[in-house]
């Protein structure tokens, strides 16, 4: 899908349609109005496909952030009480909203982000859905009534809003992270405060306005862009009446804000960074493996959490995993997202592509072999070609580091408990993959993965109806599923004076 000028600006009206912003006038949605940052601040969001500047946006202040979450804590009380249908209407209301705008949302997720379009649709689709599962799961709150067992008194359990939420978001996802946060936050009855990605800003606006245009009342959602994260952020969480915090992004990040949140104790999920390994053991279906590997690792360019980083790959299988695996990456064709037959965007900036390209210098230079390179643009752009990688030693640093591109490095093993040591030789565990004919081995291999979430003989895991979310230095609760409404929930115990005569 080549993009003309006139398409160009086509593509520009269609955006300004669903953000419903002046451009260059008001970039931060607050209170349910459209603002310009309080000192008149903006800053670039760039094209990763051209490097060009797609417009400037206002970037919120330390006062548009207290400002922001004065309306929501104004809204909290009357959301609190509004009852569960009504929260899940408007829910639903957005669900049937995002796919209309679909096609739109998807350019313009490509458009900032730079991802392939086919990545950016499926993800609108998937983003959508947490507003459909959370508008399901938003009137399925309910109250608990017991006896105690030495009689004398009943006990009520009752499930209320954990109160106003702050919410930092990756570029990544910048559709599906907002919806999976700001979902089960409106449907529990809390207010939110959000501080979408400096570099993806326009598709959470755009989040913001389908909500208002589905009935969210005033002050339940704010959205503010910026590059001036530490002011904004530490006026949300210096403030008490921040009760509920969630942020997707690094681990350095997660702990620098993790000591924030310690001083007023605010309940916390996080998503932090990732290592997942992606084991093919000797029976293997080596063909569905070289399937599930490239969903794996090159959904999104690779700049995904979940992407498969290190492959253990068993000796016996490895010489045809490696050449079929290969020449599917080779296949891969990388160009502007928008442009026909793309599956490899461009990576997010030029530091991304500076960092990725220094990790596989580390490793050739240690004695690995580039096995298989793709080709991309030679013009303009922010690009990094679909690697493989082999021969790859134990103190590579691309083996101890979130990759975040399109770089797979092969290292072959012989043992069950070896290849099980090394995969869980990190201080990282979100995700793992293990492919396997032996459906039982491959249970008991999950198992024993220290990671949260584990692909079995499947590529693609996220899912809107299951927990997302890892261990060790990975995160902190979990997001999606059932256990995605009760992190915006609080549990009060009554007890209940019962004579019994």
């Amino acid at each position: 899908m080549d993009i003309d000028p006139a398409a160009e600006t086509a593509l520009a009206n269609d955006i300004e349609s669903i953000v419903k912003s002046p451009y260059g006038e008001g970039d931060l949605w607050i209170g349910g109005q459209w603002r310009a940052a309080s000192d008149g601040r903006t800053y670039p969001v760039y094209d990763p496909a051209t490097g060009e500047v797609v417009r400037e946006v206002g970037a919120a202040s330390a006062a548009d952030a207290a400002a922001a979450l004065e309306a929501a804590s104004g809204a909290a009380e009357q959301w609190r009480r509004t009852p569960a249908r009504r929260r899940s209407e408007i829910l639903m209301g957005a669900f049937r909203l995002m796919h209309e705008h679909s096609d739109a949302l998807a350019r313009l997720i490509t458009l900032e982000n730079g991802k392939a379009y086919r990545d950016a649709k499926a993800e609108v689709g998937y983003a959508a859905e947490f507003f459909r599962w959370f508008a399901e799961e938003a009137v399925r709150v309910g109250s608990g009534f017991g006896e105690a067992p030495a009689g004398g008194f009943r006990h009520v359990v009752i499930k209320q809003p954990v109160g106003v939420t702050a919410f930092v978001m990756p570029w990544n996802f910048p559709a599906a992270m907002a919806t999976r946060k700001i979902a089960p936050a409106l449907a529990a009855g809390c207010p939110v405060v959000l501080k979408p990605a400096p570099e993806t800003p326009l598709t959470a606006l755009a989040v913001a306005a389908l909500l208002a245009e589905a009935g969210l009342p005033d002050g339940l959602l704010n959205v503010l862009p910026t590059d001036r994260a530490p002011e904004t952020v530490s006026a949300w969480l210096d403030d008490e009446r921040v009760r509920k915090f969630s942020f997707t992004g690094s681990t350095a990040t997660g702990r620098a804000l993790l000591r924030q949140c310690a001083d007023h104790v605010v309940n916390v999920t996080m998503e932090l960074g990732g290592n997942a390994p992606f084991v093919v053991l000797a029976d293997a279906d080596v063909d569905a493996a070289v399937r599930g590997a490239m969903d794996a690792k090159m959904r999104g360019g690779g700049e995904v959490c979940i992407a498969a980083n290190r492959f253990y790959v068993h000796a016996d299988v490895a010489a045809e995993f490696t050449e079929k695996f290969g020449a599917a990456m080779r296949a891969v064709k990388a160009g502007p997202g928008l442009a026909e037959g793309v599956t490899l965007g461009p990576m997010i900036n030029p530091t991304a592509v500076e960092r990725i390209s220094g990790l596989v210098t580390d490793a050739v230079q240690r004695g690995a072999r580039i096995a298989a390179q793709g080709e991309v643009p030679v013009d303009g752009g922010w690009y990094h070609p679909a690697t493989v990688l082999t021969d790859v030693p134990a103190d590579a640093e691309i083996l101890h580091t979130e990759v975040f591109g399109p770089v797979a490095p092969i290292v072959t093993f012989t043992d069950e408990e070896e290849v099980l040591t090394a995969a869980n030789d990190t201080a990282y565990g979100l995700a793992s993959y293990v492919y396997t004919r032996d459906l039982a081995r491959g249970l008991r291999i999950a198992e024993r993965l220290e990671a949260g979430m584990v692909g079995l003989n499947r590529g693609l895991i996220s899912d809107t109806a299951a927990p997302f979310g890892g261990v060790k230095q990975s995160g902190i609760g979990r997001e999606g599923g059932r256990e995605g409404i009760e992190a915006f929930l609080e549990t009060k115990y009554v007890a209940l004076d019962w004579p019994t005569d």
